[in-house]
């Protein structure tokens, strides 16, 4: 199949490999962004192949949707006359006192949907009910939760509201580079579809990063890993676009104008990782009557009972300081069954995808 199956050519793949072995001088280290790329390196074995470290990172949103947010979506779902809307990964994640699942057994109304504009009109067919959806994602699925807010004014709406936990991947890598570890990035493509890459100059330049744009096909991602090497042995650090079938310099100007219009640029907690400054969005103040936080008063909700797992190391996963299968817990006390942390459960986890394409620990 054209745009599938050529990216994933073994011949020319090797190809790519056998240049990237004879370029590097050293055991660079790059850090993959997106939890998609992280699953095509892992079920490829690429890390395995490459002469190059690949450490992944904190791209995946449902994971790094922090305990507490978690909490916040408990309570709504466990509030009468209230249906809670997410992505079926959403529903999954463990926060203080179990998943949305547990919640939605207990008599909780709790629905699996794939898009916010499918709760807007659930709200439109249900005046009677509050309909919540729980809005988490990069910069990628922000743009559906942006134009669910617009339709809900539009249609004067007064029975639908969100729960937002979007947050943005510039400042996830700001606050990641201070390790010392990472040499250069894979940066996510569907991401710069929608927001453009110029965003990444001021990084790259600042930290003598390179940050290459990249997709998520496996030949994408050695094509990534290539540019990326050839700066670094060139001493370079810019930002290039390796993904150029997809993404534009400005992004998507329409779906940009729906962002600004919509959200306003907050700090974010991040799972396992603390506060980030200004890496998330909220609602701007003439769409604030649709924030679920403040309809429901759910900043009661804080710090009550949240928690996260004494044992769970995913805080040090999201943040490439450790692998997966370094976490004395995993395969074993912590399953996609039973997780400790959101890395097993999201179908973006790196956790998941060491467990699913069989990296599991030994003893």
């Amino acid at each position: 199949m054209k745009w599938l199956d050529e990216f994933a050519d073994p011949v020319a793949a090797r190809a790519v490999i056998d240049d990237i072995t004879a370029t590097v001088t050293r055991r660079w280290s790059i850090m993959e962004v997106c939890g998609g790329q992280t699953h095509s390196i892992i079920r490829h074995g690429l890390d395995q192949l490459l002469p190059v470290e690949l450490i992944h990172g904190p791209g995946c949103p449902v994971c790094v949707t922090p305990v507490a947010m978690i909490d916040r979506a408990h309570a709504l779902a466990a509030t009468p006359n209230v249906t809670l809307c997410s992505f079926g990964d959403m529903l999954r994640v463990p926060g203080s006192n179990g998943d949305l699942f547990s919640v939605k057994a207990a008599g909780g109304d709790v629905r699996v949907m794939y898009s916010p504009l499918a709760a807007v009109r659930l709200a439109e067919e249900q005046p009677d009910r509050q309909v919540v959806w729980f809005g988490v994602g990069f910069e990628t699925t922000a743009p559906a939760t942006a134009m669910a807010a617009h339709m809900a004014r539009t249609r004067g709406l007064t029975n639908f509201s969100l729960l937002v936990s979007h947050v943005l991947v510039p400042p996830a890598i700001e606050a990641v580079v201070p390790s010392g570890r990472i040499n250069g990035f894979l940066a996510a493509g569907h991401v710069c579809t929608v927001m453009g890459t110029a965003e990444y100059e001021p990084i790259a330049a600042r930290h003598r990063v390179p940050i290459v744009v990249t997709g998520f096909e496996p030949l994408d991602v050695l094509e990534g890993v290539r540019r990326c090497v050839r700066q670094l042995e060139a001493g370079r650090a810019e930002v290039e676009n390796a993904y150029e079938r997809a993404v534009k310099p400005e992004g998507n100007p329409a779906a940009r104008s729906m962002l600004s219009d919509v959200f306003e640029v907050c700090d974010r907690e991040w799972r396992g990782i603390g506060s980030i400054p200004a890496s998330g969005w909220r609602l701007a103040p003439a769409y604030r009557e649709f924030d679920a936080e403040s309809r429901f008063a759910l900043d009661e909700v804080d710090g009550l009972h949240t928690h996260e797992p004494e044992r769970c190391r995913a805080g040090e996963v999201l943040q490439g300081l450790l692998a997966p299968d370094q976490c004395e817990c995993f395969g074993g006390e912590c399953t996609p069954r039973s997780p400790l942390g959101a890395p097993m459960v999201s179908s973006e986890g790196a956790c998941a995808a060491y467990y699913q394409y069989r990296r599991v620990s030994v003893g």
